[in-house]
């Protein structure tokens, strides 16, 4: 039962929040970008433009394992601070990206550090906030995302119809460095390490409680990569104009859906939420195919944010609800490997199909995969959850 003297607003959390929300900035910066440097300078096709905005995500996959472990065993401030370090730093790398190898290879590399850092920050969410408030803070510091997603594509766009590339890339930078310093002023939680340490075999790189739900999310983040990496170039091809709007109304969507669906998940739990997320992408893909007019763009993007804004901080709510303090980086870095996995898969099959079969019919395809992520949903997740909840 929630005490209403319990408050998510401590300063840690808000410098938290802040530092985040700077960093994520930087990151939708590139996200509609990108894509378009790789495409217009690089003279790459489409596939080769999924691949390559795929490197990102793929190490950050590759990374996220480690990560958990060394959060969980080497304390969470100075693997969180030297993340945030480098994840400033590698935004200069693309100053001299001038050659797809070379974006490629800057882009595995910038995703090594992205991987860690967003598993650490979302980690320190937990461990700050009250248990009480688990699902409310989680949405709240979430709409770290949804902001950022609002403000920089349309940042990005305004930068380079303002001046150039290395500007994007410069400022970008320098917004991730506001966000480093930020870190320097949060009070970390102290907790009780692991007194015995595992070797890196399977069970200290992944936690085995959070699979089933991880799985679910991996079904839900595979059209999320595709459309978060094409919806510009599919604008385009629509004649569509602003394809910032998208990402606009796309991150209210989500932002709207986090402000309720934190409190939601804390009074009445999370079944009826999580299903009603998954409905909502299911709802929201077929629109994009088919109306491919600003109507169709514009009405998909709010149904598809709020359907996306619920489904991972109710799955992240959900599995730290599974595990104990000592095990909740390895339990988010297993979280976050599932929905990198997704978004990865699903930036390099949008690319491959959308040169077979073109984008809308790999929207139209996205929504069944959705549709198995339901199904799946009904008959298992739900009953491991229920099995293996503690509440710590």
């Amino acid at each position: 039962m929630n005490n209403p003297k319990i408050t998510i607003w401590s300063k840690s959390f808000i410098l938290l929040t802040l530092s985040v929300l700077f960093m994520a900035i930087s990151f939708y910066f590139l996200i509609p970008t990108l894509p378009l440097y790789i495409s217009q300078v690089l003279h790459a096709d489409n596939s080769t433009v999924g691949f390559v905005i795929a490197m990102f995500t793929i190490s950050a996959l590759i990374i996220r394992p480690f990560g958990g472990y060394f959060l969980d065993r080497m304390g969470r401030k100075i693997i969180f601070i030297i993340s945030f370090v480098f994840m400033a730093i590698f935004f200069n790398l693309y100053l001299v990206a001038s050659t797809v190898v070379l974006m490629a290879a800057f882009r595995f590399i910038h995703g090594l550090a992205w991987g860690v850092t967003s598993t650490s920050g979302a980690t320190l969410a937990v461990d700050i906030l009250p248990c009480e408030k688990r699902g409310e803070g989680l949405g709240i510091y979430g709409l770290s995302m949804p902001i950022a997603m609002s403000i920089g594509p349309l940042l990005g766009f305004y930068i380079l119809h303002v001046s150039n590339y290395n500007i994007l890339f410069i400022s970008g930078f320098v917004l991730c460095l506001i966000g480093l310093i930020l870190t320097l002023f949060i009070k970390y939680p102290h907790y009780e390490k692991p007194k015995k340490t595992r070797g890196l075999g399977f069970h200290s790189l992944i936690e085995v409680k959070s699979l089933p739900l991880s799985i679910n999310v991996l079904f839900t983040s595979l059209p999320y990569g595709g459309l978060v990496s094409f919806v510009a170039l599919y604008a385009a091809e629509a004649g569509v104009q602003n394809a910032g709007l998208f990402f606009l109304i796309f991150a209210g969507g989500i932002a709207i859906s986090r402000i309720f669906a934190g409190k939601i998940f804390d009074k009445f739990g999370p079944k009826n939420l999580f299903l009603s997320g998954i409905v909502l992408l299911i709802i929201g893909l077929p629109i994009l195919a088919l109306f491919k007019n600003p109507y169709g763009f514009f009405i998909s993007a709010a149904i598809l944010g709020i359907g996306n804004g619920i489904i991972f901080p109710v799955s992240q709510a959900m599995i730290n609800n599974m595990v104990l303090i000592n095990r909740r980086g390895v339990a988010n870095s297993t979280l976050f490997l599932a929905f990198d996995l997704g978004i990865g898969s699903g930036m390099i099959l949008t690319g491959f199909l959308a040169d077979k079969i073109s984008l809308s019919n790999t929207f139209l395809l996205s929504s069944a995969i959705c549709i198995l992520g339901l199904i799946y949903a009904l008959f298992f997740v739900f009953k491991h959850y229920e099995k293996n909840k503690i509440n710590i």
